[in-house]
């Protein structure tokens, strides 16, 4: 594979997953919204789509990996680093639609504490599609070489390591009152 595709490859997925991103925070929205003024059906219709927002980033981040590691080491890796980007610990974390959605799960964690008995089953496939995301998040992690290193951000740590503190922080927020029995976090601590 070239250097062209790789980072076509990767930046292309890394859009894509963005994209799926930004339609979540604003099916997010409108969950709350409806939940809170009790349409208790659309809001299930918004939950539905998240999750399936949830999937389809996970597909992405799966896809954004799809080449070497020996490419990832040589053509991507160093894209995120000075002086192709002005911050030496670049991460997708410093986003804003990051920073958005993590706004939202937190506004959100009440609601999923005492989630209506009729969204319960939506809301645990929510939170299985959240737990498939952190998989493929850490499988293209352990590609590159994650195991073995930080990531860009946090460069002394074990970057799977610290992918699964940030995947069980934020299975509290998703799943406060721990209804989805079976996620990986509940059993051991790894993804």
């Amino acid at each position: 594979m070239t250097q062209q595709n790789s980072h076509q490859i990767w930046k292309g997925f890394h859009w894509s997953f963005f994209v799926n991103i930004q339609g979540l925070i604003i099916c997010l929205s409108r969950f709350e919204k409806h939940l809170t003024s009790g349409n208790l059906s659309q809001a299930q219709i918004e939950l539905k789509t998240a999750t399936d927002l949830m999937l389809a980033s996970g597909a992405a981040m799966s896809l954004a990996g799809s080449f070497s590691r020996d490419e990832y080491e040589e053509y991507i890796r160093p894209t995120m680093a000075p002086p192709h980007v002005k911050s030496a610990d670049f991460s997708g974390l410093m986003s804003w639609d990051h920073a958005w959605l993590m706004q939202i799960w937190k506004r959100l964690r009440p609601l999923f504490q005492q989630l209506p008995t009729p969204l319960q089953p939506e809301h645990k496939r929510f939170v299985q599609a959240y737990f498939e995301l952190a998989t493929a998040h850490k499988a293209v992690c352990e590609k590159f070489g994650g195991e073995e290193t930080g990531s860009l951000r946090f460069d002394r740590g074990n970057a799977l390591k610290t992918l699964d503190k940030f995947a069980r922080s934020r299975s509290q927020q998703l799943d406060p009152a721990h209804r989805t029995q079976g996620c990986p976090f509940h059993q051991n601590k790894s993804i």
